[in-house]
């Protein structure tokens, strides 16, 4: 897959429980995210302080215990990426002497029929959009979940959502990236035999 994307993707979205989840998500993720960009990053939003808004650091922490995904994971539930040290972070990321490009995790809200459900789009994330603060935009891919209804008392509803449904999307999200990351490889790998049998 090459670094640099030539058309923009469309968003993508799929319901955590659907069957084929995983596999069908990990697609997504091999048509938007450039595996082989020497600084990928992968930068999970939220607090370990709401359930609802858990679901970033918990997928980091899932991602960082995949011992064969090789990426730099920021945000786990040990050292959240927050509002607090949200703008801080994106800025030595970026000062980085390899651009990095950054795929951002969050959590959502939506209507009450879409909870449940995992975007992936490319462009920035919003993060803080839902709870009505102002927070630079981050990401060049964005994936998204959405955990619970939006629309009034956004806090309330954030600390109020479910820990299984935050546990279980943020799962889904982790092991659906290091399928992509392996069926990647293994393209490569077989990308490579077929030149070296066509030579």
């Amino acid at each position: 897959m090459n670094t640099q994307a030539t058309t923009v993707q469309p968003t993508s979205t799929i319901y955590y429980k659907e069957t084929g989840v995983i596999w069908r998500l990990s697609n997504f993720f091999l048509e938007q995210i450039p595996f082989d960009h020497p600084n990928l990053v992968f930068c999970c939003i939220g607090t370990d302080r709401s359930t609802g808004d858990a679901l970033g650091p918990m997928t980091g922490s899932f991602l960082t215990q995949l011992v064969s995904f090789p990426f730099e994971i920021v945000g786990t539930l040990d050292t959240p990426l927050h509002a607090l040290n949200l703008e801080e972070t994106t800025k030595a990321l970026l000062n980085s002497p390899e651009k990095p490009y950054i795929i951002a995790i969050d959590a959502c809200l939506g209507n009450a029929n879409n909870i449940g459900q995992i975007i992936v789009h490319p462009g920035p994330l919003y993060p803080g959009k839902a709870v009505k603060k102002e927070l630079p935009p981050i990401g060049e891919v964005s994936i998204k979940a959405i955990v619970n209804i939006g629309g009034f008392m956004e806090y309330n509803v954030l600390q109020s959502t479910r820990l299984n449904l935050t546990f279980e999307m943020g799962k889904v999200i982790s092991r659906s990236l290091l399928l992509a990351w392996h069926r990647y490889n293994l393209k490569v790998i077989n990308n490579r035999n077929s030149d070296t049998y066509n030579n």
